[in-house]
């Protein structure tokens, strides 16, 4: 995304006095996602688990273009340091109305066996249990995931992405089975999930595992998203009202209810 001109994805000052924090927001979707709620007028939180340099660049970007923002470098897998995040958070803010679980992954090398559970389930419900104290009636959690994730139950998918979808929809179930002390609490819960999204990270090594997965991917879905259409997407869902099944599709999901419904 250019930063110099901000797609107005949001109305302009319609957030405008709301705090969001970000997991996994120095690049990618994460990022965009923050320079789409920054835009609309929210001071958003920045975390990043190593690239500093790279999360205040973003942070520069959003502050030329007039919003406000924050780094929070934290490891959403250590608790001391999503801790540590959110105490930052309530000393400089006093409070959360946007929490976007954002941060993933679980292909890198040279992790821990269980490390994509750790990261995508473990560290949610943490980054959730930390945040309660300072959600409030009308705050709003957002999910991300993926289509091969959140069908992991009903749908085959790739090996090299099976450990991931795995623990990612272990992730979304454990949140899920939240939502009646989050909806006692007036707090809003909604999952966002994306087909396959040219140029992130996950594409990328699923690709380069795989050659031609993206394209044969494309080929039977008619289209994929981009970074910063996927993003537009995280940022209405949430501001959105929450749709009654909690789940967002971004993409085709025809394949996926199609298999779902004739296995």
């Amino acid at each position: 995304m250019s930063t110099e001109a901000v797609p107005a994805v949001l109305p302009a000052g319609s957030l405008s006095g709301k705090r969001a924090l970000i997991t996994g927001s120095s690049r990618g979707i994460g990022a965009d996602t923050a320079k789409y709620l920054a835009a609309a007028g929210a001071k958003v939180a920045i975390n990043y688990r190593n690239k500093e340099a790279r999360a205040l660049k973003l942070i520069a970007d959003i502050e030329a273009a007039g919003g406000e923002a924050i780094a929070l470098g934290g490891d959403l897998t250590d608790q001391t340091s999503v801790a540590a995040m959110f105490d930052t958070v309530r000393a400089q803010w006093g409070g959360l109305d946007i929490l976007v679980l954002n941060a993933s992954g679980g292909m890198e090398g040279g992790m821990a066996q269980d490390y994509a559970m750790q990261l995508n389930r473990d560290a949610q419900v943490g980054a959730l249990n930390a945040a309660l104290p300072l959600l409030h009636d009308g705050s709003r959690i957002v999910f991300v995931t993926s289509h091969q994730a959140h069908f992991f139950h009903t749908v085959p998918t790739m090996p090299e992405y099976e450990k991931v979808a795995q623990s990612k929809r272990a992730g979304e179930d454990a949140l899920r089975a939240r939502i009646p002390e989050l909806d006692a609490q007036g707090i809003g819960f909604v999952v966002v999930s994306g087909d396959m999204i040219e140029g992130t990270i996950t594409a990328t090594l699923l690709d380069r595992a795989r050659p031609g997965a993206i394209d044969a991917r494309r080929e039977e879905a008619g289209r994929l998203y981009s970074v910063s259409e996927f993003a537009a997407e995280v940022a209405h869902a949430a501001v959105d009202p929450l749709p009654a099944d909690r789940i967002r599709y971004v993409g085709d999901v025809s394949a996926f209810l199609s298999y779902s419904t004739h296995r």
